[in-house]
């Protein structure tokens, strides 16, 4: 039962920075450009890349189909901005960008009571995402990271947060620290990607929690991974475009593949409608890209 204003400065990044801060959390830097004209005067001594983001990320997505981008230049920020932001509510961010592959990204999911006590933690790292690199985990391996449960259990602990919580962290190896990318008060996307050698998941020690019950201790499934099946077939073909995953690199990926968000054999019908969903966007993408050649010719 999280008041209302915590539930609003967490999904807000800019007031989620303001948190952070004030708790001394590491996070990137991060700048709020009130309208264009900001926007430039930092894009001319920024380091680029970027990120480019929607401070209120589904707001973005709802009216562009994009929560963020990474910029390069300064012309592609402008560029971006301008294509990006709403001038009547102003809604993106600068960020700085930190280096390094997907797997850099980590994720703690996790279940706190109304004494912000963590009864269930799990951590793990993405391996493949959708959109590549700035997006959710398509592809997820469970690995205990005693550095990030400790953080935010530290974190949560000081701002007295209860209930299901979704937080992702960048490793940044320049300064060796992990530092807070967004935070989600609410049960998270991959969240089945995080299983105890019991059964146990953050939904089910809520569960318990709330109806009097003792949650079972919590020993995560070590090298349990997990797959959103369409979104990792499609992100594995940009992948394999822009030469960072080979053909074998991909079959092995799924040696430790438990779940899919999709399929289950004693409940199909889902996986199929997920299957004709994939087939009509593969038409699509063949009939445009059909008018392309023809066009051409």
């Amino acid at each position: 039962r999280n008041s209302a204003e915590m539930v609003r400065k967490l999904i807000s990044k800019k007031e989620m920075y303001e948190v952070v801060q004030k708790h001394q959390v590491p996070t990137p830097f991060t700048l709020f450009p009130n309208n264009l004209e900001e926007a430039a005067a930092y894009a001319e001594k920024a380091v680029f890349p970027v990120m480019l983001k929607g401070i209120l990320g589904n707001r973005l997505q709802a009216r562009t189909r994009k929560k963020m981008v990474i910029v390069r230049s300064k012309e592609e920020l402008i560029e971006n901005y301008k294509r990006l932001e709403d001038p009547n509510f102003p809604n993106l961010m600068l960020q700085e960008y930190i280096p390094g592959g997907d797997d850099q990204v980590y994720i703690f999911n996790g279940y706190f009571n109304k004494e912000s006590e963590c009864l269930a933690g799990f951590t793990g790292y993405k391996i493949r995402q959708f959109p590549t690199h700035v997006g959710c985990a398509s592809l997820g391996e469970t690995v205990w990271n005693k550095e990030v449960a400790d953080l935010t259990t530290r974190f949560m602990r000081s701002i007295r947060y209860q209930g299901i919580l979704d937080i992702g962290y960048r490793f940044d190896a320049r300064d060796g620290r992990y530092k807070v990318l967004d935070i989600n008060p609410r049960i998270g996307q991959a969240f089945r990607l995080f299983l105890a050698e019991n059964g146990m998941d953050v939904a089910r020690a809520l569960y318990l929690d709330l109806t009097g019950q003792k949650p079972y201790p919590i020993v995560p499934r070590e090298k349990r991974r997990w797959v959103i099946e369409d979104y990792d077939i499609i992100s594995s073909i940009h992948y394999y475009q822009e030469g960072t995953l080979r053909f074998g690199e991909w079959i092995r990926s799924f040696r430790n593949v438990e779940e899919g968000a999709w399929f289950h054999w004693k409940d199909p019908l889902p996986f199929f409608w997920m299957l004709s969903g994939l087939l009509k966007r593969a038409l699509l993408w063949l009939g445009k890209r059909l008018r392309i050649v023809k066009g051409e010719a």
